[in-house]
């Protein structure tokens, strides 16, 4: 049997000192609620004993109403579930009253509908290719590898009997043996210097973005980014007003002397220099050494966006540009969506250590605290030992379908595609033809099932070469090639 909604209901006005009977307020109000929309068909409602206790009266009216209500048609009963909102209204019963739908949009007579400035000018075309889940989703990992029943075992060991101070309000910075362990993780696989009292718990590493460019900017202020770069760290920007300097990203990473032309005095920099994203290029030594003195000589700041660089597949991860940092310039940003599942919603930010009140307070404005569940979950399946396996495993298994991915692409287009950034991660980058607009390529792959996100959306204006950028870490070997035989199609 179909599962019977719960039996919430509104507010039930009765008039005590009025001339109308209780009963027949109460089957009036039971009449313009179903028919209102404010309780649905199938719904349960409360037993009489429940409602009368409810509504403090005696229990004689409200079996008076159900019985009229039940006589009507409006209500019925269900083996199992009790009493329950008729499944099928009469139709005369509708027509009769008069009543209309609500309207779907404003009247014209209405005041205008203001919402604010910052928004408009956040709206996008519809992302058709963000709707597909299988080859090429960019940032998908592969959910249908992540270890689940070790998972799933430590979330019903911390969900059974949950200690009290797991259940009321948390730090703003978060759990901290999380902390601890994420620290720990951190100095050793990416030279990060830093302690727990350091790390900020987030929803993920766009959470840990808007709490950046809360704690950092303010309105009008210039910011660096990468050209192309991350479209979600652009909306960030946006929403606080910043001024977002595009600068040119080439296969040393972000050109540092274009930026000192374009904004010397800009007041931050935004910069993924692992693994610079789209275009998979590592920010070289000289150019690191660059941003870092720029940033020490005018003040600025630098937020590191480090979301995917467990995977390189030509050596050991590199050493984090934070790890270079001896004025307490960089804050590091990351995530576990990329290596567990994007569902987890926890990431972090390192913050300097003198920061911490004023990241503590933005955080707290935010949303208070992360899940503690999530949280002391993930802390036993790094403690344990799960993490560092999982990673081992999902490397060996990238490598492969990027092996995969790269064959299929030689098979189906040849020389048709320029493919770049292949070194590391769980993406590379394909750049079109001249001429073919990789906008119309990705929509018509997304009617085929293929989600290949653009690369045009990552720059500031137009390139003068589009491309796709595929994912290739959440499709197996097969998905994987028949995506690629489909996007041959569409190009």
């Amino acid at each position: 049997m179909k599962r019977i909604p719960a039996g919430f209901l509104p507010p039930v006005a009765l008039d005590a000192a009025s001339d109308t009977p209780m009963y027949d307020q109460l089957s009036e109000w039971f009449r313009h609620a179903i028919i209102d929309g404010q309780l649905r068909p199938g719904q349960r409602v409360p037993s009489t004993r429940s409602l009368a206790i409810e509504l403090k009266i005696s229990r004689v009216p409200v079996l008076s109403a159900y019985e009229q209500l039940f006589a009507e048609g409006y209500l019925e009963t269900f083996v199992g579930a009790g009493t329950c909102v008729a499944r099928s209204i009469p139709g005369d019963v509708l027509k009769s009253t008069g009543i209309t739908e609500r309207h779907a949009s404003p009247s014209q007579e209405s005041a205008p509908r203001r919402i604010a400035q910052r928004v408009e000018g956040l709206r996008t075309p519809a992302q058709t290719w963000a709707n597909n889940q299988g080859a090429f989703r960019v940032g998908l990992p592969a959910i249908d590898h992540f270890p689940i029943t070790t998972w799933s075992k430590l979330v019903n060991r911390h969900s059974r009997k949950p200690p009290i101070d797991h259940m009321v309000y948390g730090s703003a910075m978060g759990y901290l043996p999380l902390r601890e362990a994420i620290a720990e993780y951190l100095g050793t696989v990416r030279a990060v210097r830093c302690d727990a009292s350091q790390i900020l718990i987030t929803t993920g590493s766009q959470q840990g973005l808007q709490i950046c460019a809360h704690a950092l900017l303010d309105a009008g202020d210039r910011v660096w980014m990468e050209d192309p770069g991350y479209p979600g760290a652009r909306q960030v920007l946006k929403t606080i007003g910043a001024e977002v300097v595009a600068v040119p990203v080439d296969e040393e990473g972000l050109d540092v002397e274009q930026g000192i032309l374009r904004a010397s005095g800009a007041r931050a920099a935004y910069i993924s220099p692992s693994h610079q994203f789209p275009l998979g290029t590592t920010m070289s030594a000289t150019r690191r050494m660059q941003l870092l003195n720029w940033a020490v000589h005018t003040g600025a700041w630098i937020i590191e966006d480090d979301y995917d660089s467990e995977y390189r597949f030509g050596g050991r991860p590199l050493a984090s540009l934070q790890g270079m940092d001896t004025d307490d310039r960089v804050i590091y940003v990351g995530t576990f969506s990329k290596v567990m599942f994007p569902a987890l919603r926890v990431g972090y930010v390192v913050v300097p250590k003198d920061l911490v009140p004023a990241f503590a307070t933005v955080r707290d404005a935010f949303d208070t605290f992360s899940s503690m569940l999530y949280q002391v979950v993930l802390t036993d399946f790094i403690r344990e030992g799960h993490f560092a396996r999982h990673i081992r495993r999902m490397r060996a298994l990238y490598l492969e379908r990027r092996t995969a991915l790269l064959e299929a692409i030689q098979k189906y287009l040849g020389d048709r595609l320029e493919v770049i950034g292949t070194e590391a991660g769980m993406q590379l980058v394909a750049l079109l033809p001249a001429g073919v607009d990789d906008v119309a390529v990705s929509i018509k792959a997304a009617q085929k099932g293929v989600s290949a996100r653009p690369l045009s959306i990552c720059y500031a204006t137009p390139p003068h070469r589009g491309g796709v950028i595929l994912g290739y870490a959440g499709a197996n070997v097969h998905e994987l090639r028949e995506g690629v035989r489909r996007l041959a199609a569409c190009i």
